[in-house]
């Protein structure tokens, strides 16, 4: 962590910066074990002392994280969407891609926004709305409403920590980590209890 945190610092005066933030997020979309959140945290703690500009991490951050959700995207649609219609039509992973393919259309943009929070989870839903086929268009506009957003939350919380420890930028950081893993966990939660909800109905008919 501190030597992240030390090779950040000596770039953040630098207009190199913004190409890293837009890099790692952008392959953070396709690649979950680049740390993108950390990236953008740590910016926005530094940010909090003047530089580098908030309002450009945040687009910075935003724009790599569509760009490379597109990736993601478009892998899942150039691959994936051949070998779903190779299926048997009463396969079982042939049903189990028409049920992927419902979801999606009934609520894709509600599982994009929600998945970006979800190192990983993000990805595994646009490699499948891209294997499914779900509409170029509707993607790009529910994507840049999720990726706009994540990119603000994950900003804002580095901005704050750097703020509430201003001569601490290590314990910034750790503050604003611990914040982005807290929601994640509480994201993961809520989906699990949706889940189990959702099963017991079926269980007692």
């Amino acid at each position: 962590m501190q030597s992240v945190l030390d090779l950040f610092h000596h770039t953040v005066t630098s207009p190199w910066v913004f190409l890293v933030i837009f890099t790692v997020t952008a392959v953070d979309a396709f690649f979950p074990a680049v740390p993108g959140e950390t990236v953008v945290i740590t910016a926005g703690v530094f940010a909090a002392g003047g530089e580098p500009n908030l309002v450009a991490v945040i687009v910075a951050a935003g724009l790599g994280a569509l760009a490379g959700d597109h990736v993601s995207y478009a892998i899942g649609r150039g691959g994936g969407a051949n070998r779903l219609a190779r299926l048997p039509a009463h396969s079982r992973r042939r049903a189990s891609s028409e049920w992927a393919r419902r979801a999606v259309d009934r609520r894709g943009g509600s599982i994009l926004t929600t998945s970006r929070y979800i190192p990983g989870g993000r990805t595994a839903v646009t490699l499948t709305m891209g294997a499914v086929g779900y509409p170029p268009l509707r993607f790009l506009f529910f994507d840049a409403v999720a990726t706009g957003s994540w990119a603000l939350y994950c900003a804002l919380l580095g901005y704050f920590g750097g703020l509430a420890f201003e001569q601490d930028p290590v314990r910034a950081l750790l503050a604003g980590v611990g914040l982005s893993l807290a929601v994640t966990g509480l994201v993961e939660v809520v989906r699990w209890l949706r889940r189990r909800a959702h099963r017991r109905p079926a269980v007692h008919r």
